[in-house]
């Protein structure tokens, strides 16, 4: 560089003279020594003697000037040399002023702090950037003359000059100016202090620098106040100012935090919230000292400021939850005790409450949030309100009673997921036997005294609580009670809240929110009692007629809510027709609400959705804070800010719905149903919002740690949705339908959030109302049973759906239960599980032999099982890996296996064939092959060899094939099943058959060995004839719906019988050294049940027929003479079951040729005597046409029921037939029998709508064998009970329905009113035709008024009616004196008195005319 250019570098930049002494320390100069350069730097100093720029000089080097040292060796010897310049500089200065050298340099230094102080705001606490910089310069100058002044004296001189606590933070960090002793110099330094605390809490700063610098700040200050406040051995002085310090800045928190909350963006009081946090503190403070420091605060809050009086708080509670609390403030309080157990708070709460006045706003809304934020807190609150009440109730302090019943009022405020209502807390303490109150009168009154009191300040809320569920008290102290109740209630009147809109049911809990829909509340309780008795409530009736009004205008109008009505009526529907009969609904209303419903229909039919206008920001608020949850969730917050959150979730949703937050649904039973009405437009989309959130948050959540380490933020979600009761009913609409219709299409985000919600559900079922699955079902689940119980298995997409499903809810169950105290099934619901150990085997046939393995003792410690727990979730949560690998690693854990020892949990038999009924086959997972294969596994290696403690057959063929037989009827017989059993020809029934006819071969097999003893009636007989018989309808023989049960019963054991080998259901037992076949089980059956569903009717179905024909043919083989044993058994049949007997005749043309070749290929030879009768009945009712056959010997209902099968083949004239066969006793027997089969036809084309030719053809042979039989009074058997004893009544009673039978009355007046008057005059004649005829006019008329008659679905009942009184009083005036005795007479005419008085005239001038004669 040329001269020139180095005298204009020097002219524009003035160098430095530790710049000049580190370039020529680089130059090393080889003539001068280090003591040459110190001379002559003295002697260039004398020259500038200003000894502020000079401090400046001493520390700036090169880094600081902009300039690049490579040499930190030569910089640092030029630092000490300046050091040194800088003490030379100040002693010689000093020298020549004469004063000493300390005072000179606190003169120097308060200079240039005053200096600092004057180039800023001269108000603010802070100072600027700049400003900052050369203060350090000068504070690193000021480090090489500490030894030359005295700090005292150095504070002396600054605090004349208005300090800044920056500038004194400074000096306290470089070690000048110590902080502690500036609390010694002055009393005013802590007003001062106070100050400039705050006016670094108010510095609005954005660098970050800046608030890095504010944040030591506080962060030493305190911590010095703390020291010096709380440590023992101080000053007694020091302290208490200390403590003032810090007690003026919680105080300026405490008023300033709901100003300057909405006025900046990071609010003052904020800032000092800051020092709350232990982890500010380090290890600068002890822990003991800390604790003291933060139960000094906790106090100071609770007592701060006591304005209000107790009154006030008690009238002004409800503003204080912890949705309502300024955020800054519930932070303040989730601080201050977050160093502290909860039972610790409660127990210095207790003690502050004993010993101060207290701000009762901060005490209720530190509780709030001590509810919200720490789920521990409610059992330690409701131990503390015991404690309370106790203490108040044994020594009568009202005080006590004031706090406890506060506190309680507050919890009640923040829902159910976090505390109970104030009405079940309410009911809990006072409305029991065992209550506080109850020792003594003295109690009693003492409570009352105690409501009465404050009774002026309390809100209407909990004045109805009191009154709708007052404290339990003895009848004899009822007066006392009564007082309080007329008080309670002329309050409310004064407050102009009418006790008539206090609801019937009502449930209250101190939300003002919750009572905006009391009458919602009554709806829905009556309607579930009204679901649950199927009657109209005690309570509702009352109110219609002592609470007019309220039952007016206000139980109608939310009962009557125009909605979309659903297809076929529900309990609702039903029980509002249930008040239009009773006349409860007004014509106009009822006329109203339907022409509403209609136009909701119209609305929801064309997609118009109604207005959200007042839902529409509550929506969007919750999907706000929705995301901030899921936000906190992926930060990994704390679990008291995520309770927090959930809080302000719940409030907001109270606004989206009427009722509050902690209404309570534990009396509501929710009845999920497949044909469900679509919810509104808000509630589906509040549903879907909140569904597809909480998916979201597992996600989140899962990214950042494994269940076990979340926190509990899923279970208190669940809650929040479980207080909302709308919501709750919602949801679980929600979720039944996406389960059990649209599971396949879920995404796997959406199966894994589903997982979780169900294990949630399952964790906080005791909180939950009760799910019924639809409404023909009468018992009640938890909402996660009843939803693990819907999950569809039918198909192969569904199977993998639920497996899916049931693989994340029970790896999510193990990772949940690895830290708490409560066992895996507290988490699992068992239906789930039992889900599992059926899918598993079923598509994964490699966990076969694992399902079979037993469980292995625990080897593994507890952190090896979390680590495979956590591997295992990993999986579960990882799209890539297949579910069936993350099934297979999740059973291999010994915890999960060991759920099959619960009872609750093992999967029985009988369950097992009720999912794998449900299974469709043409869409099954597995071909036929793999099904059959899959099976026999289950039922030969699985169930069969288990015991039968733990749902298994213990061995025992026979309990297999029960359980098979009991599993088949159950399927046909239950009319709803969830999910819905496939169709029958496209289920497994056909697979699970073919395993009972294996097992019943298998059982058969085994006993054919053993001849010696007798074998007992067979299982299957006692199976069905136990499904058949319904104790709950024997108390009425006439209901129609036990035919209807029955016939539906008899289907499905039918169905069973035909499948099974025809062998099984005969037996052989030995009589008398010989083995005969035991046919009393098949006869009972046929007689007792197969009669009162045949149809046609007194006819068995051909299948059936033959295949009980061939039980008998194919068990004779077991014995030593078949035929003989054949012609025995066949020999009961004809006279203890002829309906066996009538069928065969009726279906032998068809039926033969399988018998008769099943008897030539097992036994052979002659065939029975049996068969050759049927083939003679059968040839002479063909050839009778001509008349030229002689009458067989055979029974006379197998000759009609031959006649009947031949007419109805031929379809000839029966005149013609009838004409020709003699009437002999014989002949006419089988006319009467043949009449009784006509008989049947007409009532069956009556019961059935048919062609009418049918009908009349039945009537007119009728009509016709009627006249040839009229001279005798056989045929009258036909037609009344009284002729039991009659063989022929015996005989059709045996083959009739019970239906057909009491309408053979109907039958009897049809046809006499087709007949001449010339038959009716010789019937007239016959014995016993006027008792005949009168008994069944008696009987039809009974079948008038209980409406029997009615499901005749052809004719005009009443006009036979009609018909037949008028026979009924010909045939009297026909009849000859003495057609009836005298016991007859008097019972006739007194039944007829209270049916038909007219008859009962005319038979009373018959006994008149009868008396007459005698005399």
């Amino acid at each position: 560089m040329s001269v020139e250019g180095l005298s204009a570098n020097q002219r524009a930049h003035r160098t430095s003279f530790d710049s000049l002494i580190a370039g020529r320390a680089l130059k090393k100069r080889r003539l001068q020594s280090d003591q040459e350069l110190q001379q002559a730097a003295l002697q260039l100093i004398s020259h500038n003697n200003d000894l502020s720029e000079l401090m400046l000089e001493t520390r700036a080097g090169p880094q600081e000037r902009g300039g690049v040292c490579d040499h930190t060796d030569d910089v640092q010897t030029a630092g000490k040399i300046t050091g040194s310049l800088l003490v030379g500089e100040l002693q010689r200065q000093a020298g020549e002023l004469g004063v000493p050298v300390g005072v000179l340099c606190v003169r120097v230094l308060t200079e240039k702090l005053t200096g600092i102080n004057m180039q800023g705001d001269r108000e603010m606490a802070m100072i600027k950037p700049t400003q900052r910089a050369k203060l350090i310069v000068i504070l690193q100058a000021v480090q090489e003359l500490l030894g030359l002044f005295s700090p005292k004296l150095l504070w002396q001189q600054y605090w004349k000059t208005q300090p800044v606590l920056e500038v004194v933070f400074h000096l306290h960090r470089e070690k000048i100016l110590p902080l502690e002793y500036t609390l010694h110099s002055d009393p005013a330094v802590c007003e001062w202090l106070v100050c400039q605390l705050q006016g670094v809490c108010e510095s609005r700063v954005s660098d970050p620098e800046d608030t890095d610098v504010r944040k030591q700040i506080l962060s030493s200050v305190v911590c010095v106040l703390v020291r010096a406040g709380f440590e023992e051995g101080q000053d007694a002085a020091v302290p208490q100012s200390c403590c003032s310090v810090l007690d003026h800045m919680l105080s300026w928190q405490l008023e300033s935090v709901g100003e300057t909350e909405c006025s900046r963006s990071v609010p003052a009081a904020g800032v000092w919230l800051q020092v709350f946090d232990p982890s500010l503190f380090g290890v600068s403070v002890s822990e003991e000292v800390l604790r003291c420091f933060f139960i000094h605060s906790l106090t100071h809050i609770f007592t701060h400021r006591p304005r209000l009086k107790v009154s006030d708080a008690i009238s002004m509670q409800s503003q204080w939850s912890f949705t309502k609390t300024p955020p800054l403030l519930t932070a303040l309080y989730s601080k201050v005790c977050a160093l502290f157990q909860v039972e610790e708070v409660f127990a210095h709460l207790q003690q502050v409450l004993e010993t101060h006045e207290v701000n009762w706003q901060n005490v209720l809304s530190c509780v709030s949030t001590l509810l919200v934020y720490d789920k521990r807190t409610q059992s330690c609150l409701k131990e503390l309100l015991y404690r309370l009440l106790t203490a108040a109730f044994e020594t009568y302090d009202m005080e006590r009673m004031i706090t406890g019943f506060l506190l309680a009022r507050q919890a009640a405020l923040e829902g159910p997921a976090v505390f109970p209502s104030y009405r079940d807390w309410f009911k809990m303490a006072f409305g029991g036997a065992s209550s506080y109150h109850s020792n003594s009168k003295k109690s009693l009154v003492f409570l009352l005294k105690f409501l009465s009191d404050i009774v002026p300040f309390e809100p209407p809320q909990y004045l109805k609580v009191h009154v709708m569920h007052p404290p339990l008290v003895m009848v004899k102290h009822r007066s006392v009670l009564q007082e309080y109740v007329a008080l309670a209630r002329t309050r409310l009147s004064d407050l102009k809240v009418s006790v008539e809109e206090m609801g019937l049911y009502e449930v209250v809990s101190g939300n003002v929110a919750e009572e905006q829909c009391p009458a919602q509340q009554d709806v829905e309780k009556a309607v579930a009692l009204f679901e649950s008795t199927g009657r109209i409530s005690a309570t509702v009736m009352e109110a219609s007629i002592f609470r007019r009004p309220y039952f007016l205008s206000r139980f109608l109008p939310a009962l009557l809510k125009p909605r979309v009505l659903p297809e076929e009526p529900d309990y609702r529907m039903n029980f509002i027709e249930s008040l239009r009969k009773a006349e409860k609904i007004p014509v106009a209303l009822y006329s109203s609400y339907i022409e509403s419903c209609l136009r909701q229909k119209h609305t929801h039919i064309h997609g118009v959705c109604s207005s959200l206008d007042q839902k529409e920001n509550p929506l969007l608020t919750v999907q706000t804070q929705l995301l901030e949850l899921r936000r906190l969730l992926s930060a990994a917050a704390s679990e008291g800010d995520i309770r927090a959150q959930l809080a302000l979730v719940s409030y907001t949703l109270s606004s989206v719905w009427a009722e509050g937050p902690d209404s309570s649904s534990a009396d509501t039973v929710v009845t999920l149903a497949l044909d469900q009405p679509p919810p509104s437009h808000t509630t589906a989309a509040v549903v879907n919002l909140i569904l597809q959130s909480f998916c979201q948050c597992v996600l989140e959540a899962c990214r950042v740690s494994p269940p076990n380490r979340h926190v509990q933020w899923a279970g208190q979600f669940v809650k929040v949705l479980v207080g909302h009761t709308q919501l709750y009913s919602a949801l679980l609409h929600r979720l039944f339908q996406l389960l059990h219709s649209q599971g396949p299409s879920l995404a796997g985000s959406h199966v894994l959030g589903l997982a979780v919600l169900l294990v949630e559900l399952h964790a906080c079922r005791s909180v939950c109302s009760p799910v019924r699955l639809s409404s023909t079902h009468s018992s009640s689940f938890s909402p996660a049973e009843a939803l693990s119980t819907t999950l569809p298995i039918s198909t192969k997409h569904h199977m993998n759906f639920s497996l899916r499903l049931c693989v994340a809810a029970v790896c999510y169950a193990v990772c949940r239960s690895c830290f708490h105290t409560e066992d895996l099934s507290h988490f699992i619901p068992p239906n789930l599980y039992r889900q599992l150990l059926f899918l598993m085997p079923r598509l994964m046939p490699d966990m076969r032999p694992c399902v079979l393995a037993e469980v292995n003792a625990d080897v593994c410690s507890e952190e090896e099982n979390e680590m495979e727990y956590v591997s295992t979730w990993s999986n579960i949560v990882d799209p890539s890996v297949c579910v069936r690998s993350s099934a297979r690693a999740l059973w291999a854990h010994n915890t999960v296996r060991k759920l099959q020892n619960h009872l609750k949990y093992q999967l029985s038999f009988s369950q097992w064939l009720r999912a794998e009924l449900r299974v469709q086959r043409s869409v099954d997972a597995l071909t036929d092959t793999e099904r059959q294969v899959y099976e026999r596994w289950v039922c030969q290696q699985w169930f069969l060899p288990r015991c039968v403690s733990s749902g298994g057959c213990g061995g025992d063929l026979e309990t297999a094939c029960r359980g098979i037989v009991t599993a088949l009827l159950d399927t046909g017989i239950l009319p709803v099943q969830f999910p819905r059993a496939p169709p029958h020809i496209d289920s497994c029934c056909t697979d699970i058959l073919s395993r009972l006819q294996e097992l019943l071969w298998e059982l058969q097999c085994s006993r054919l060995g053993n001849r010696t003893v007798r074998e007992e009636g067979h299982f299957l007989w006692e199976i069905i004839n136990r499904t058949c018989t319904d104790p709950s309808d024997s108390s009425d023989p006439e209901s129609l719906n036990r035919d209807l049960q029955l016939q539906r019963s008899m289907h499905a054991c039918n169905s069973v019988l035909l499948a099974v080998p025809a062998v099984v259901l005969v037996g052989v037992q030995f009589i008398g050294g010989r083995s005969v076949l035991d046919c009393h089980a098949l006869m009972e059956n046929i007689n007792t049940h197969q009669r009162r569903v045949c149809s046609p009717a007194g006819v068995l179905t051909c299948s059936l027929t033959a295949h009980f024909l061939t039980a008998v043919f194919s068990a004779s083989v077991r014995c030593e003479s078949p035929a003989e044993a054949v012609n025995l058994a066949l020999s009961q049949i004809s006279m203890q079951c002829p309906l066996l007997l009538l069928s065969a005749g009726r279906w032998w043309r068809c039926i033969s040729p399988v018998i008769c070749s099943l008897w030539g290929r097992m036994v052979g030879g002659e065939e029975p005597a049996l068969l050759h009768l049927l083939n003679t009945c059968h040839e002479w009712a063909n050839g009778s046409a001509d008349g030229l056959l002689a009458v067989p010997s055979a029974p006379a209902p197998l000759l009609a029921v031959c006649l009947y099968t031949t007419f109805q083949k031929q379809g000839g004239d029966t005149k013609h037939i009838t004409a020709n066969l003699p009437l002999s006793d014989h002949n006419r027997e089988v006319l009467v029998y043949l009449l009784f089969f006509y008989l049947t036809d007409f009532l069956s084309a009556h019961l059935k709508p048919q062609v009418d030719k049918v009908l009349n053809h039945s009537k007119d042979v009728s009509v016709h064998l009627l006249t040839l039989l009229v001279d005798y009074f056989d045929w009258l058997s036909l037609f009344h009970q009284s002729q039991s004893e009659h063989i022929i009544y015996r005989c059709i009673a045996k083959l009739t329905p019970d239906t057909l039978l009491r309408l053979m009355p109907f039958a009897l007046f049809s046809v006499l009113a087709e007949v001449d008057q010339s038959v009716l005059i010789r019937a007239a004649k016959a014995p016993a035709f006027l008792h005949t005829v009168v008994m069944s006019y008696t009987a039809l008329l009974k079948l008038f008024l209980h409406g029997h008659t009615d499901t005749c679905s052809s004719g005009k009942p009443h006009q036979i009616l009609c018909k037949g009184q008028k026979i009924l009083l010909k045939s009297i005036s026909l009849s000859r004196p003495g057609a009836l005795s005298h016991s007859q007479q008097s019972q006739l005419e007194a039944e007829c008195t209270e049916l038909d008085p007219e008859v009962a005239a005319a038979l009373h001038m018959l006994q008149s005319h009868n008396l007459g004669l005698d005399v």
